[in-house]
């Protein structure tokens, strides 16, 4: 059994790695995003990125700081089949997803400009903001010295692959095959 990680700057392709693992691999996929969307809708919040960072640090400086991907990681390791969790954005969640073995993380990066036209593409509940915001909402995620908070640049520098996606899809999926095959062959 499998466990990927996945971490990335925003709209750098985390999804499409997703979606290639899950329709060509036959992995399971659990989401922090879809976690934090069923926590925001019970606590009556807006479905916006402030709501999901806002809940987010609150479970994590309520519990641990990785208590949304560890209840994510038990969830994949009941079902016994390989599986991606997606959206890992804390060091404390890489650490303690990296102690319990078989799990490896996966981080993607491409050019703000690329990334930026591709949010507006994909056109999700949280995406529809100016290039401004986008960047402002990076910045705020990418540093931080609690454990609790986003540090995306910590969280890459921790990955055990890391896909530049600056190309096209079929590029970013000849460069995760060709790392899967690294990982079924140990």
């Amino acid at each position: 059994m499998i466990i990927i990680g996945i971490t990335g700057t925003l709209g750098a392709g985390k999804g499409t790695i997703v979606d290639y693992l899950v329709n060509k691999n036959n992995f399971k996929h659990y989401s922090v995003r879809d976690y934090l969307i069923h926590t925001v809708k019970k606590r009556n919040m807006p479905v916006n990125r402030d709501s999901f960072v806002i809940v987010a640090n609150d479970l994590r400086a309520r519990h641990s700081p990785s208590f949304i991907v560890e209840e994510l990681y038990n969830k994949a390791l009941e079902s016994g089949h390989n599986c991606v969790i997606e959206s890992i954005r804390t060091p404390g969640e890489v650490e303690a997803l990296q102690k319990k073995g078989h799990f490896y993380l996966f981080a993607v990066d491409a050019p703000p400009e690329i990334r930026y036209k591709r949010i507006l593409l994909r056109g999700s509940e949280t995406d529809h903001i100016s290039y401004d915001t986008f960047l402002e909402n990076e910045k705020r995620e990418m540093n931080s010295e609690d454990p609790n908070k986003q540090n995306l640049k910590a969280c890459i520098e921790m990955a055990d692959f890391v896909f530049r996606n600056d190309n096209s899809i079929a590029d970013l999926q000849k460069k995760v095959r060709k790392v899967l095959d690294k990982i079924e062959k140990n």
